[in-house]
């Protein structure tokens, strides 16, 4: 046994994993609950245009195909998806999608840094569809731009 300092370098850095227990499922449920219901009350009672909720249903799809294609490159220990992606795509009205995808596929549910930060996408999305909202209720605002056509129009052709 040498008392000589070791100097071989090590060139990977062990970090320790950011890893915590995943929130209880029935809260992020409820919260996509909360938020289905307050947007569809919203959507009836300030006769929102239909690309509203037509717009987080499609970034919801796209968020959650994200998620799936990088768990499946998790798996494969290919490519990922960046983080920094994911969030982006939630905050663009995908986050209800980024949450479904979260619980149904396990993924990106433990990482405490993401979470957080995951969440504070989700209150950075409500907040700005609120203040859009009240916004364009106090000034008497039209949401639908002239170029998008009625969808009731639409239907009845």
């Amino acid at each position: 046994m040498s008392l000589a300092p070791d100097r071989r370098v090590s060139h990977s850095v062990e970090r320790p994993r950011d890893l915590s227990r995943p929130l209880p499922a029935a809260l992020s449920w409820t919260v996509l609950f909360v938020f289905a219901a307050a947007f569809a009350i919203a959507f009836a009672v300030l006769d929102l245009p239909w690309w509203m909720p037509a717009l987080y249903v499609a970034m919801s799809l796209i968020t959650f195909a994200a998620y799936a294609l990088d768990k499946a490159a998790a798996r494969r220990s290919a490519q990922r998806i960046s983080e920094q992606t994911l969030l982006s795509l939630g905050i663009l009205c995908g986050w209800p999608g980024a949450l479904v995808a979260q619980h149904v596929l396990r993924h990106k549910t433990r990482k405490r840094t993401f979470r957080r930060a995951f969440w504070r996408t989700v209150v950075l999305n409500v907040l700005l569809l609120a203040a859009l909202l009240t916004l364009a209720t106090l000034r008497g605002w039209d949401l639908t731009p002239g170029w998008l056509p009625d969808l009731g129009s639409v239907l009845a052709s």
